[in-house]
């Protein structure tokens, strides 16, 4: 007979109820917290993989002392430093037989990975980074990235990811840009959503960071304020966590660093559970980013002790202290027995992490801690080809061609070509800062990087065996060319050692490390020089802008990322990247994100012109397209209606292509300032030379609702006009609808989405 608790025909709450209700108060806060093995090896500032994390982990109680009363978390067993796949797989395996051998009820712990480009593990795939998801346009794709993500991690016995952020940019200065989907909250909230669905298919718990508003901090820099209002935050800033709550089915969300006008996210009850909760329905587990309860006390100063700190986060709404205990353990056990904390909370809390468990089936009377993957001797295998295909696909699909001056590109297949830059034959410019090998593995100068890597340089010389491709150290080198390839990049890191990632914000959009002064030099011998960038940021372009012979944008591009790029170069690939967020023109011009109200758009009021040199949306193509027959079934339809908008494109070219058509939503006038445009919908468009395809938008009055005041969002009635286009800047195509009856408020039941169809024509 089982336990109820393992009677795997109940409820998951009601099974953790039944055990929440045997356990003591110490039992109990071992399922709020974790551990975190490895992470205080380096004892060095430098090694920090989290902000403070060296100071913090000198407090932490080791494994022996928890295990009696169980154990909440486990923390990152791979990711922290090189093992071996499928010796660390079975190592977990034993760990997890001890955990829950250890304590009364045989719990074993929640294990948990970062996975925002990959499994973050040695020898793991590695896709491309976050903002070259958003290029893509193509959520089904990422989503099908994220179930074989998914999939890898389950099968070294993982439990949760710490993915996607769905932070919307709003200054790309900021060095979590390359983290993020783009500037457009729909943008985000439709690739999140992919995710999310992707890798919850796969059994994976997914985690939505970072709640909320945390890339809108004060100049850009890491972890500094948040000052913005109560309209932005709900219709930029929260729009695509309400997306991948109701439409991906996520089932945790982290707490942010920041705080919003004063008050910590991790301490913000209101965003924790007002709205979270009881507004949005949210069922899950909140846990916490790393150390953001201790710093409560250590960087807010809004606690006076971890205790206090505990009880604030705790009756915030935060589950799960991570990386590992340092205020949810003894001192909110004494905050508790003193009368301080009420356990109620505590209860709350635990109640959430036991159901998931049981969800997760780590309470069934079966569990084993063995994964599938190692049944029968077999190997853990963290970089199968499945997993390198979509990281290809992923690649090609998120190169942006920004410029092509006289048809330069596709380069010719013979002749002499120059390939210069620091980083041309430097595999660094590929990797985002939560790849294993910028993230943990620069810290290892001995180890192999654990994945085949192509550079830009190696890439094209591969691509094109008839011409003779050679690496220029400077201009001199570059002498009987026929065109200069420069390569400028980003070389990610934390906190200040890379130019691009967590904790490498940037004082203005001049290319890093002096590369635009090498790209002077080029440009004055009067060879045609083509620019390929591989970031983590769009960077100003503007002084070259009319010396370029083409320009190519690719953002840290992954395992598959340097043949991608090659490809594009070479022609093999006609790309059909869009620019999740625009290119300044301008190195000090930020912020200058598209979706501005009149007031945030050149004028006569100031001398300072915010324009992008390439907008948000942008992208060609070595094809052309032509658009037309643009309409709407109905023009007129109540507040409460829908209608399905239509649109006509010809690939007028002499090769296969893809054109991505962006829907935009104008509201000539609203009762708040609102963006002159804002991304409602898009569609990937395939097409052979000389055929036609009708793309179908279905569009509701909810998609033109917008936060009148706090908590009050409406449609009103009144003209719209929906506005079609090749980028937020080339809109050549508007629908005029008309909005009828009585003004409606919505809630969370609202329409979030724009689904599209593409019909091909005979």
């Amino acid at each position: 007979m089982h336990n109820p608790w393992q009677d795997t025909t109940l409820p998951a709450e009601t099974r953790a109820a039944e055990l929440l209700s045997r356990m003591t108060l110490e039992e109990k806060l071992a399922q709020l917290v974790g551990i975190w093995p490895g992470s205080d090896a380096g004892e060095d500032d430098d090694a920090d993989v989290a902000p403070m994390q060296s100071q913090i982990n000198s407090t932490a109680p080791d494994l022996e002392t928890l295990l009696a009363d169980g154990l909440g978390q486990l923390t990152r067993p791979f990711g922290t430093a090189p093992v071996d796949p499928t010796e660390r797989a079975r190592s977990l395996a034993d760990e997890q037989r001890r955990i829950a051998g250890a304590n009364r009820f045989s719990i074993p712990a929640q294990v948990h990975e970062e996975c925002l480009t990959g499994f973050a593990a040695w020898q793991a795939a590695v896709i491309p980074t976050p903002l070259a998801w958003g290029a893509t346009f193509d959520p089904g794709l990422v989503e099908r990235a994220a179930r074989l993500i998914g999939d890898s991690m389950r099968s070294a016995g993982i439990h949760q990811g710490l993915a996607p952020v769905l932070d919307v940019l709003r200054d790309p200065r900021w060095g979590r840009t390359e983290e993020t989907i783009g500037e457009d909250p729909y943008l985000v909230g439709t690739i999140g959503t992919g995710y999310v669905r992707g890798l919850e298919a796969a059994g994976i718990v997914a985690t939505l960071k970072h709640f909320a508003g945390h890339a809108a901090s004060r100049g850009a820099r890491n972890h500094a304020p948040v000052s913005i209002g109560p309209r932005e935050l709900a219709d930029v800033a929260l729009l695509p966590f309400e997306m991948a709550l109701r439409e991906g089915g996520a089932r945790s969300v982290m707490s942010a660093y920041h705080d919003l006008d004063g008050v910590p996210a991790s301490a913000d009850a209101w965003l924790l559970t007002t709205l979270l909760r009881e507004e949005w329905g949210f069922t899950g587990t909140v846990v916490s980013d790393y150390f953001a309860v201790s710093f409560l006390e250590l960087t807010h100063q809004v606690a006076g002790s971890p205790g206090e700190a505990a009880g604030l986060a705790l009756a915030a709404g935060i589950d799960v202290e991570l990386p590992a205990q340092r205020c949810y353990g003894r001192p909110l056990l004494k905050a508790v027995q003193s009368g301080e904390v009420a356990e109620e909370l505590v209860d709350r809390a635990v109640l959430r992490v036991l159901a998931q468990k049981a969800e997760l089936g780590l309470l069934d009377p079966d569990w084993s801690p063995e994964p599938a993957a190692l049944a029968d001797g077999a190997t853990v295998d963290l970089d199968p080809p499945a997993m390198r295909e979509v990281a290809r696909q992923l690649a090609e699909e998120s190169v942006v061609l920004l410029a092509n001056r006289d048809g330069t590109l596709p380069l010719a297949g013979t002749g002499r070509i120059a390939v210069a830059g620091p980083l041309a034959d430097d595999v660094a410019p590929l990797l985002g800062c939560y790849t294993f090998p910028r993230h943990v593995g620069v810290r290892h100068a001995d180890l192999p990087v654990g994945i085949e890597l192509a550079s830009a340089f190696a890439a094209l010389r591969a691509e094109l065996p008839g011409a003779e491709v050679t690496l220029a150290e400077n201009a001199a080198d570059t002498e009987g060319a026929d065109v200069v390839v420069m390569v400028a990049g980003d070389r990610s890191g934390l906190f200040g050692r890379g130019t691009s990632g967590e904790g490498c914000d940037a004082l203005d959009l001049d290319l890093p490390d002096g590369q635009g002064a090498l790209l002077d030099e080029l440009l004055d011998t009067g060879l045609p020089v083509v620019l390929v960038l591989l970031t983590g940021r769009p960077y100003a372009l503007g002084r070259w802008a009319d010396r370029l012979a083409g320009c190519v944008q690719a953002f840290f591009p992954g395992e598959e990322g340097g043949g991608a790029v090659a490809g594009v170069l070479s022609g093999r690939i006609n790309p059909s990247g869009r620019l999740p967020v625009g290119v300044p023109r301008h190195a000090g011009g930020q912020p200058a994100p598209y979706l501005a109200p009149p007031l945030g758009r050149a004028g006569e009021a100031s001398s300072v012109d915010p324009t992008p040199l390439h907008p948000f949306g942008h992208g060609l193509s070595y094809t052309s397209f032509a658009w037309d027959g643009a309409a709407a079934d109905a023009s007129t339809l109540d507040t409460d209606g829908a209608t399905t908008v239509r649109l006509r494109v010809t690939n007028t070219g002499d090769r296969a292509g893809t054109e991505v058509v962006q829907l935009y939503l104008h509201d000539p006038v609203a009762r708040v300032a609102r963006p002159v445009n804002r991304l409602i919908g898009y569609a990937r468009v395939d097409l052979e030379p000389g055929r036609s395809a009708e793309v179908a938008f279905r569009f509701h009055a909810d998609l033109s609702a917008y936060t009148l005041a706090p908590g009050r969002r409406i449609v009103e009635p009144g003209a719209l006009e929906l506005r079609l286009g090749a980028s937020s800047g080339d809109l050549g195509h508007t629908v005029a609808l008309t909005l009828t009856g009585p003004e409606r408020a919505v809630g969370t039941d609202r329409t979030l989405d724009c689904p599209a169809t593409v019909r091909h024509l005979p």
